[in-house]
């Protein structure tokens, strides 16, 4: 068993506890990734959405950045049993971005894609929520390659591996597709505080 502190103990601003139940805090940031890291420069990056949209839009690296940026502070949870605590996380938020989309009335599902051919899944409403974020600085520092950067998607609420590492576009659907990992047996709502990992 592990030792929790008053401060684990303690309630998030969700008012749920720090740390979810079969987690323990860790300083550390291990890797857990499926396929290789990619490679590019910021020039190379690009964005882009489609699908349930009235145009598909791209964006550069530059253009991404003149979007409205914010801090958060806040947790991070791995299915894997580890949490990290109040990191702050510079990027844009995602019901920011999402002012610069028009979406179809029927857009009632998100996949994130990401380089490598990873995908993860959310409800729209759920994707608007205050805290998932565009992340492309953690703690002062430029978001490291092998934690997703240059850019990544972090939802709090969810299990890390809601929010794609090396984002590269959205595509809105009228109903719901599993991604990678849902596919493959992890839960498709991902509560860190229900403890739903797998099926």
């Amino acid at each position: 068993m592990f030792s929790k502190s008053k401060k684990e103990e303690s309630l998030n601003s969700y008012g749920k506890p720090k740390l979810p139940p079969g987690q323990y805090k860790t300083e550390k940031f291990p890797v857990l990734t499926y396929g290789s890291a990619p490679t590019m420069t910021l020039e190379e990056w690009r964005f882009r959405v489609w699908g349930l949209v009235e145009e598909d839009r791209e964006w550069t690296w530059k253009e991404f950045m003149k979007l409205p940026q914010s801090k958060l502070q806040a947790d991070f949870h791995c299915v894997t049993h580890w949490s990290r605590f109040d990191d702050v996380w510079e990027g844009v938020m995602f019901r920011d971005f999402i002012k610069a989309v028009k979406l179809k009335p029927e857009a009632k599902y998100v996949l994130q894609h990401a380089h490598g051919g990873y995908t993860t899944n959310l409800p729209l409403q759920w994707m608007v929520e205050e805290d998932v974020m565009f992340v492309h600085t953690v703690n002062g520092k430029p978001l490291e390659t092998e934690h997703g950067g240059p850019m990544r998607v972090i939802t709090p609420k969810r299990y890390a591996w809601k929010g794609a590492k090396w984002i590269k576009g959205l595509e809105f659907l009228a109903k719901d597709r599993p991604g990678f990992w849902e596919v493959n047996g992890y839960s498709n709502t991902a509560d860190p505080w229900k403890e739903e990992r797998f099926w």
